[in-house]
């Protein structure tokens, strides 16, 4: 028996052996499959950048031409610099400004030694896009050794997205010198669902701002300003989810992005992509946070929004032990896993405060190692700002008791409007008064032998392997089809994206999937702090 719940360690590994066996079909699947995101990202390592007079990206104009004329199963790397030799051209930008143009047409060499010869070239220009991501996590590791890290845990996480960068930088330097640890710039409204990644700075988005790489570059710019200026590293998160996972992934380990959000169902459930579609770009937009040395955010928190928190409590659980088995395989370390969970309970439930204790201590002891990202209150914020404020404070003292590694700040004016610069304050505020007031109550706080809190956590462990065990024998693919999660049906034929995904063929070939699966090159590991 160990931990303050004292949960059998026998039903924590069997949780755990159910949710790799859960998962691996799901690997399998995504082992075995490609899109067309994946193939754009290989691209947009091996250097191609820019967008057409109608901001269409060359990357898409050009995995566009390769698929129609050989198909997606064979990877785009072979056919692009298979064509770039025959045509005599250094600069794969060019090559796609020329199939745009329909000048250049697409093959699979036949002899061996074209093949290798390709190949080869592929290898050279995409390890140049890899040997960026390896400096910037370098260079993570130095500027975190130069400025430091906060000196507290949990990290305070603050949301700045007016729409407009240019608005966002002064706002999210504001938040950083009020005391956030880590800037989220969340995505405009229906980006996800855009199977391209608009190009540039950009200053029209929509309840957020859209996820650029000349975007992530300004911010990651303005904060390493901030970071001298307070003398700690200020960490950047965006959202590398939705119909270009793998792509956004890229840029943001070329940006030297700290966090993405990247959960496994996300996409799935809540923006009908599809399944299979999802987890094939999840496992590779995972594979380049590893190598990038970037902390996962996951969605779990989500789940609860639509679903019951105290009657789906365990489907969150699930999720949180499947995350963590598809993390590992990408080849993530505990340190990399941002496992999320909120504070969702209806308040007005008798003993809703001791329930999220015991939900945010089972996540806590079931992933000791792993920076868990711990959610504020949404479902049930009425627009009663003193009732909100209050709510926040009971959810940050939940962190404190509990451990919490990123504290999401909570907003009184959730539900009521995109929060002000003011409101942003006052929520900080929140949290500076509990952290500094009971941040170490962690130590202190032992829940009663045998009382609610234990019986509560134990309850829910229970569950979620009975659920394992369901889906085990059903498939995870069939359960995301029955609403298992967050009470949405998605069933694996159907989703936006699907027509993207091809079956690799016998000859398919991707030198970054080949390269991420080596040891990656850092000097240390300064975001495990």
């Amino acid at each position: 028996m160990a931990g303050k719940l004292k949960l059998d360690p026998r039903v924590v590994r069997r949780a755990r052996a159910l949710a790799a066996r859960a998962g691996q079909p799901v690997v399998d699947l995504a082992r075995s499959h490609t899109t067309v995101s994946v193939e754009r990202a290989v691209l947009r390592l091996a250097g191609v950048h820019g967008a057409d007079s109608d901001g269409i990206p060359w990357v898409n104009r050009l995995v566009d031409a390769v698929v129609a004329d050989v198909g997606l199963g064979h990877g785009v790397a072979v056919p692009v610099f298979h064509a770039l030799a025959a045509e005599g051209i250094d600069d794969v930008t060019v090559l796609a400004q020329k199939a745009a143009a329909g000048s250049v047409r697409f093959a699979v060499p036949e002899t061996k030694a074209a093949v290798g010869a390709a190949r080869r070239a592929a290898k050279r220009a995409t390890g140049a896009g890899v040997k960026l991501i390896d400096k910037r996590r370098v260079e993570r590791d130095r500027l975190v050794r130069r400025f430091g890290d906060p000196k507290q845990r949990p990290w305070i996480y603050l949301i700045v997205a007016t729409g407009d960068i240019y608005e966002d930088i002064p706002q999210a330097q504001a938040a950083a010198r009020a005391g956030a640890d880590v800037i989220a710039v969340i995505r405009s409204t229906g980006q996800s669902l855009l199977d391209y990644v608009p190009e540039g700075a950009t200053r029209e988005g929509f309840a957020g701002t859209y996820a650029t790489q000349e975007n992530f570059r300004l911010m990651r710019a303005a904060l390493d300003e901030t970071s001298r200026e307070l003398g700690r590293y200020v960490r950047l998160t965006n959202y590398a989810s939705g119909l270009c996972m793998p792509e956004i992934a890229a840029l943001a380990g070329m940006e030297r992005l700290d966090m993405m959000l990247n959960d496994s169902m996300y996409g799935i459930l809540f923006r009908d992509i599809n399944p299979i579609r999802t987890f094939v770009d999840q496992r590779f937009s995972r594979q380049v946070h590893a190598r990038a040395g970037i902390i996962i955010n996951t969605g779990e928190d989500n789940y609860l929004t639509t679903a019951d928190a105290v009657e789906a409590a365990h489907t969150v659980t699930v999720s949180q032990l499947l995350n963590e088995f598809f993390a590992h395989e990408a080849g993530l370390e505990n340190w990399q896993l941002g496992l999320g969970h909120a504070f969702e309970i209806n308040p007005d439930l008798p003993d809703s405060f001791r329930m999220e204790l015991a939900h945010a201590l089972l996540a806590r002891e079931l992933f000791p190692d792993a920076p868990l990202k711990w959610m504020p209150p949404t479902k049930h914020m009425t627009g009663d700002v003193f009732r909100g404020n209050l709510l926040d404070g009971f959810f940050n003292l939940v962190g404190a008791l509990t451990g919490q590694g990123i504290l999401l700040v909570g907003m009184m004016t959730e539900a009521v409007v995109t929060p002000w610069l003011s409101d942003r304050d006052i929520a900080l505020q929140n949290v500076r008064y509990v952290l500094n007031g009971a941040g170490n109550l962690h130590e202190d706080f032992v829940p009663a032998p045998g009382g609610f809190i234990q019986q509560r956590g134990r309850q829910v462990l229970a569950e979620a392997v009975e659920l394992l065990e369901e889906i085990v024998d059903d498939t995870l693919l069939n359960a995301i089809a029955d609403g298992t999660f967050g009470i949405m049906k998605r069933p694996a034929d159907r989703g936006k994206g699907l027509d993207g995904v091809a079956k690799h063929e016998d000859d398919y070939y991707n030198p970054v999937t080949e390269a991420l699966e080596s040891a990656p090159v850092s000097e240390g590991k300064g975001a495990r702090r």
